[in-house]
């Protein structure tokens, strides 16, 4: 078997990985919800009423100012639906699985052990960026 034919194979397992497969469920339920739906919807037009008063040549600050309010509380409006939530949480896990296949295939390629080489998470302190310690 060649290198690409067992990267293929590697694909495959990734595909019956567990955090693959939650996260795909959390996708179809998160595309499922009405409400979250319309959620995102809310929150694109809102965004696009921004951009497109803020691409005005004489803008209006308040209008501006009231659509970026309204354009967060939309967004904390999705981020708080628990179909949203449970999505993300399963794409955090998915993540961490492939960070460690890429971090070891990476390691690999500049002459590591492959029977030994890892990825070691580091905090950085910023939670938000982070799928890491959980």
């Amino acid at each position: 078997m060649d290198i690409i034919e067992m990267t293929r194979e590697l694909g495959k397992a990734l595909q019956q990985e567990e955090t693959y497969i939650k996260l795909h469920e959390a996708e179809k339920q998160a595309d499922a919800d009405v409400e979250l739906q319309k959620l995102i919807e809310n929150f694109n037009v809102k965004r696009i009423a921004l951009n497109t008063e803020s691409q005005k040549v004489e803008k209006d600050n308040e209008k501006i100012k009231k659509l970026t309010s309204e354009m967060q509380s939309a967004y904390s409006d999705i981020m708080s639906n628990e179909n949203m939530i449970n999505y993300n949480t399963a794409k955090q896990s998915f993540d961490q699985v492939v960070t460690r296949i890429m971090t070891i295939l990476q390691n690999c390629s500049q002459g590591e052990d492959p029977d030994t080489t890892d990825y070691t998470p580091s905090c950085t302190g910023s939670c938000s960026t982070c799928g890491g310690c959980g």
